[in-house]
């Protein structure tokens, strides 16, 4: 056995770095939270290269004395506690002493700094972990800190860092989520001298998240304030119906630190599950407020999670203050349906099935199956635009349908999701959701094949504006979404233009539904090197979110659904393997009934 041995300390920085700093980013997040807590009222960050080779931050905050800059690059100095009771009420972002030291081991770095009332700075520069020199150094009060060529000391850790592009994205994400958790803090960020961003102090949390993120989704925005003994929220919460397949903007903050809470987004998805359809997922920029001593900061080495002491009383107080708000802009939930007492008509069904018209997304005819409106030119590409002209097209007859095979009479809806027909063998219990579903499913397959979809030339483009992650994700996947139908062109950094969609999307839908897109590209939920399974995908999202509807549809448009479902490859399975309906025997029934 190997004797035990103390670890030198350039060996345990660089050990206490693959904890704390995992990419360019976390470096980013140290820094910036260091001139949070020295005051700066002015931050600057700069990066090059995805910050591998250069990131520099430099604040007018309150600087050190050439003594304490010096201690900072001890491990664990710090200034921000004394006692170990005092993990137990942080009110600072950072209180470790262990970022500066283990960015210094992994780099070239420079620290210069000043206080008020001394003659000049302080600059110390460390190489690899090793101190090079300390000095004086001419410069206003404040800290600038420059990480050059960081993890040069370590290249093994360089080899699983992604590309420039994607490190970029997540150094611009995180500069703006502090950005908007400090709007009385100035905010410019650089890359590679050219400035991405620049806010100055705003007056509001809106004006700031509108100069972040965007005005589109500003303005899908409500505030939010809710108090109570223990808690105090407030923020910015997304309207009723107002979502996203994923949840990158579902930001929370704790004590204005951001934060990945699990019991802050489930409280939050669970409030709008009446006000959102199944799958979705709410914005959000809100900021809760709790006594330090009732939350746990120190869980996670990067500080990226917190754990609450009262954790019951959180969940009753967030989801509570979130409907109350929901309820007052909103007069009724998105998903309530009229309640009708079940209609006991017989209905002979005749002709075929039509997706009623507030839920259509391909008009007429099944594809295939006779004419329809997907007669475009040769190179698979309409002339028309998302106007009056495609309303009008849906207001068009469909074309003529075969005689009914079914034998199924119409008794009425149960619960506002199950039609119940009488058979001459029995009952039929079907989800007319379930139904819908398959149908457009099919649909949208059987339109998307080929290497060149049709699609729909737009007379207005649709505006996109994105952050930077989703710009990166877009920037690398363009290709993917011009093979599924889409047409998009930048139109200045973050900003685009939808300029043709595919033939079976709603152009009232179309922002969304790139968003969307995008959002399923970050989570690995589509693979662009398997086009087809992609293509499924693409199809299962669509007719999920086109299939609900508020209200239930009457026992026409029942009756013609059913005969539809028939016709397709696969009536027994909505997209996602759920049974579309099932058979109750009139054997069965009078077992049950002892007959």
């Amino acid at each position: 056995m190997p004797t035990i041995r103390i670890l030198p300390d350039i060996v345990a920085n660089q050990i206490a770095a693959g904890e704390v700093i995992e990419r360019p980013a976390a470096v980013v997040k140290e820094l910036i939270e260091n001139s949070l807590d020295a005051g700066a009222g002015r931050i600057e960050i700069e990066f090059g290269k995805g910050g591998k080779s250069l990131i520099r931050v430099e604040d007018n905050g309150h600087g050190m004395s050439p003594d304490d800059a010096l201690l900072s690059l001890e491990r664990h100095g710090t200034s921000k506690i004394r006692e170990a009771d005092d993990l137990l009420k942080i009110g600072s972002y950072g209180f470790r002493g262990e970022a500066l030291p283990s960015i210094a081991s992994v780099s070239r770095f420079t620290l210069r700094t000043r206080t008020e009332g001394q003659p000049h700075g302080t600059e110390i520069f460390v190489n690899g972990g090793k101190l090079i020199h300390s000095k004086e150094y001419g410069m206003p009060v404040g800290t600038q800190i420059e990480v050059a060529h960081l993890f040069h000391s370590v290249p093994a850790r360089r080899k699983f860092l992604k590309t420039d592009n994607t490190e970029a994205a997540h150094i611009v994400h995180l500069s703006r989520l502090f950005a908007v958790a400090n709007p009385n803090t100035s905010f410019s960020l650089l890359e590679n001298g050219r400035t991405l961003f620049r806010s100055p102090v705003c007056q509001s949390l809106r004006e700031r998240v509108a100069e972040i993120f965007g005005r589109q989704i500003a303005g899908q925005l409500i505030e939010i304030e809710a108090e109570d003994e223990h808690f105090k929220l407030t923020g910015l919460i997304g309207k009723p119906g107002v979502g996203r397949a994923t949840r990158h903007e579902l930001v929370t903050y704790v004590n204005r630190r951001p934060v990945d809470s699990r019991t802050l987004n489930f409280s939050l998805i669970e409030a709008y599950h009446t006000y959102m359809p199944k799958g979705r997922y709410p914005l959000a920029f809100v900021f809760l407020e709790v006594d330090p001593s009732l939350v746990d900061v120190n869980v996670h080495p990067a500080k990226r999670e917190v754990r609450f002491r009262e954790e019951g009383k959180l969940r009753y107080f967030f989801i509570r203050a979130v409907l109350d708000r929901l309820r007052e802009v909103s007069v009724t939930p998105k998903t309530a349906t009229v309640q009708r007492q079940p209609e006991v008509v017989p209905v002979q069904n005749k002709g075929s099935i039509e997706i009623p018209p507030q839920a259509r997304i391909l008009p007429g005819s099944m594809p295939g199956k006779g004419p329809g409106p997907f007669s475009g030119g040769k190179d698979g590409s309409t002339a028309s635009a998302p106007s009056a002209e495609t309303g009008s097209e849906n207001k068009q007859s469909p074309s003529p349908a075969p005689e009914s095979r079914l034998n199924w009479r119409y008794f009425g809806i149960a619960h506002g999701s199950y039609v119940v027909f009488e058979t001459d063998t029995g009952l039929v219990l079907l989800n007319w959701r379930g139904a819908r579903g398959r149908i457009l499913y099919e649909e949208i397959l059987a339109v998307s094949e080929g290497s060149t979809p049709r699609r729909q030339k737009l007379l207005f483009p649709i505006p996109l504006e994105l952050d930077a992650l989703g710009s990166a994700a877009l920037e690398e996947n363009l290709e993917f979404f011009r093979s599924n139908g889409f047409d998009v062109e930048q139109f200045g950094r973050n900003y685009y233009r939808i300029e043709a969609l595919p033939e079976w999307l709603d152009p009232g839908q179309g922002e969304s539904f790139a968003r969307d897109l995008l959002g399923l590209l970050r989570e690995r939920g589509l693979n662009p090197s398997r086009p087809q399974p992609a293509r499924e995908e693409i199809a299962r999202l669509a007719s999920s979110r086109m299939a609900g509807s508020d209200r239930p549809p009457d026992k026409e448009e029942v009756v013609r659904l059913a005969e539809r479902l028939m016709s397709c490859q696969n009536p027994l399975n909505d997209p996602k393997g759920r049974p579309t309906f099932f058979e109750i025997s009139r054997g069965d029934l009078e077992k049950k009934f002892g007959k």
